[in-house]
């Protein structure tokens, strides 16, 4: 567990930093933009490696993971359910679209449709503190963004009605992918079992 959350705080710690602009803008002007983005990616990329291996870990080895409820399989369903505006979110944050535009941080919006779904769908120790983190955290910077004025990190504006289009079947085609073959492959779990 340990590692998980060591992994957690360093990610979120990092993705803080955006969130108080005199922070942000103090580290811009001691390292440079490109100082900034690149410490930036490096601890994300730290965090969200420990997070990985932390949580692999504890899914490897039951008896350190504790079973906390045992969630009914109706809940799977919501879940799978979930998912599908989820990834059509996620494609909205780097695709100019009426859709992001809609829904202002469509990244922030598919963060907080996974964390949800797989809360809903996982009733162990380290599923509540990986997916609630991350679902508090979302819900915690859809706040200070909207607090500051700022519009999402990816891509701006609406674009032609054709984005939209375009959205929805990369949304689609990831869900499928996820749902009938990645999911099992990079998880070990299918969502369909």
């Amino acid at each position: 567990m340990l590692v998980l959350v060591i992994g957690l705080l360093v990610f979120f710690t990092i993705h803080l930093v955006p969130t108080n602009l005199d922070l942000k803008n103090g580290l811009i002007a001691r390292f440079g933009a490109r100082g900034y983005q690149g410490l930036f990616a490096v601890f994300s990329i730290i965090g969200l490696a420990l997070i990985i291996l932390g949580f692999h870990k504890l899914q490897l080895h039951p008896g350190k993971n504790e079973i906390l409820w045992d969630p009914p399989i109706w809940t799977r369903h919501i879940a799978l359910a979930l998912m599908l505006p989820a990834m059509i979110a996620l494609v909205a944050s780097f695709i100019p679209s009426h859709i992001h535009a809609a829904l202002k941080h469509p990244m922030l919006v598919a963060v907080k449709l996974w964390a949800l779904a797989h809360l809903l769908a996982n009733g162990d120790l380290a599923s509540l503190v990986l997916f609630g983190s991350f679902l508090g955290f979302a819900v915690y910077n859809r706040i200070a963004l909207k607090r500051n004025g700022r519009s999402g990190f990816f891509a701006k504006g609406t674009g032609p009605w054709i984005n939209d289009v375009l959205v929805v079947v990369l949304g689609v085609a990831l869900y499928l992918a996820l749902v009938l073959y990645l999911h099992e492959l990079l998880i070990g779990v299918s969502p369909l079992a």
